[in-house]
């Protein structure tokens, strides 16, 4: 079990991270290295990673759950249109959105425009964040298990960290979009089918 300290340091830390927008990794890699730093219960180390993203987005949500009051009749009318339209999938969009490393803002920043149920955001972010956050620190107690006695903990987080990095820079630098596109058009499918 964590102390105080180390449980509000991880709190603190993965809610600082994810108030960053569009640019903030993985919490599977968050939860992974805070694991090479603080041997834990990864339950603990994930629920705490998901608590901190789960605040920090809802910052974001409430945000722009304010700032559609100020929307111009005409545009508010058709965030109405694409709400009614949204509403059937907002829920596993968000979980989605929640456990994939992709950028999650924007499925929370429209979401909050739309006004969209706040308890059920929160539940459908809280359970994808939770979800890869545990599994972030499974691996992370797994990769100290198994390499910490030949690197040792400070090289692991080095390795650790410059692998959150550059696998954060090639998910912004990179359109998956398009990369799945040529993929399944190589395949003969489309993306429809």
């Amino acid at each position: 079990m964590t102390s105080l300290i180390e449980s509000l340091s991880v709190l603190l830390g993965s809610f600082g991270i994810n108030m960053i927008p569009f640019f903030s990794p993985s919490n599977l890699f968050i939860a992974s290295n805070v694991m090479l730093v603080i041997q834990s219960d990864p339950f603990s180390i994930g629920f705490l990673v998901a608590i901190g993203a789960t605040c920090a987005k809802l910052v974001h949500y409430t945000l722009t759950f304010f700032i559609g009051k100020h929307v111009r009749e005409e545009h508010r009318k058709r965030l109405e249109i694409a709400a009614e339209k949204m509403r059937r999938w907002a829920f596993l969009a968000i979980f989605l959105a929640a456990l994939t490393p992709i950028p999650d803002d924007p499925v929370v920043i429209p979401l909050g425009l739309l006004k969209y149920n706040p308890v059920k955001f929160t539940l459908a972010y809280f359970t994808g964040k939770l979800s890869i956050a545990i599994i972030g620190a499974f691996l992370g107690e797994l990769s100290y298990q198994f390499l910490g006695g030949y690197l040792g903990q400070i090289v692991l987080v080095i390795i650790s960290v410059v692998l959150t990095i550059a696998i954060t820079v090639f998910l912004l630098k990179v359109d998956l979009s398009k990369i799945e596109e040529q993929t399944l058009k190589k395949l003969g499918w489309s993306k429809d089918s």
